[in-house]
């Protein structure tokens, strides 16, 4: 599986990129046949105080799945796409199975 990382309008350190990363590999456990991975993070000038959007995309075969959430912190938001993700990836594997 090949995870991309992209912050948008700045530069993410390499410890932030390292725990997504972490947090991404762990849909493997749920579903195994994953292609790749896209997560792209954004700040929101709008709200001062939840502004860290993650934005997570999980190519299977056949279908893609999407989470975003916005948090406080880019470790919530991926957090919570993650397990967003892994719902989505649940209900995608009992259709399938």
């Amino acid at each position: 599986m090949k995870i991309n990382v992209n912050a948008v309008h700045f530069t993410a350190d390499q410890k932030l990129i390292d725990f997504i990363k972490e947090r991404v590999n762990k849909l493997e456990l749920f579903y195994d046949n994953i292609i790749n991975v896209e997560v792209f993070l954004r700040l929101d000038k709008e709200h001062a105080h939840d502004n860290k959007i993650t934005e997570v995309k999980i190519h299977i075969p056949g279908k893609e799945l999407f989470a975003k959430k916005q948090c406080k912190s880019f470790e919530e938001a991926t957090d919570q796409a993650v397990e967003a993700l892994r719902k989505q990836v649940a209900k995608h594997k009992e259709k399938v199975m």
